[in-house]
């Protein structure tokens, strides 16, 4: 319980900080968020120069999709989405390109979506690394045609 009572010192000091330094803090683009997998869960109340900051249940950082629950079903669906996007705009380009040229264009292009951020996935899990999977499975198909 102390920790939280630093932490909530700390956040109020930042508007403190950034007053005394003549900064502006954006509280709306402010986001508390905590990472649990606790059923019950006391809200978090922290406020920003009198404004109140709604807790939110997922954030982005570094492009990165992260839920307070600690599930990344929603980094990957975003992963391959965003793959089959990359891949699709690549092969209507390269339509009469030969194996090589796509399999290129696939490795530069389309495959590092997939792979960033792939080490923090649970390999546990099997419905993440089966979409995964089963994506760059489909899209190595579509490139060697």
């Amino acid at each position: 319980m102390q920790t939280w009572k630093n932490c909530r010192t700390t956040w109020t000091g930042w508007g403190e900080w950034a007053v005394e330094n003549a900064m502006k803090i954006n509280a709306s683009k402010s986001k508390p968020i905590r990472f649990t997998r606790a059923r019950v869960k006391d809200p978090l109340n922290y406020s920003l120069m009198g404004t109140l900051i709604p807790e939110a249940s997922s954030c982005k950082y570094l492009g990165i999709n992260l839920r307070s629950n600690l599930s990344w079903a929603d980094q990957v669906n975003y992963a391959v989405k965003r793959a089959w996007k990359a891949l699709h705009f690549t092969m209507r380009i390269l339509k009469k390109g030969n194996s090589n040229t796509k399999s290129l264009a696939y490795m530069s292009l389309v495959r590092p979506i997939l792979q960033y951020g792939a080490a923090c996935w649970d390999p546990y899990r099997g419905g993440t690394n089966k979409c995964v999977r089963q994506g760059a499975k489909e899209s190595g198909q579509i490139c060697t045609s």
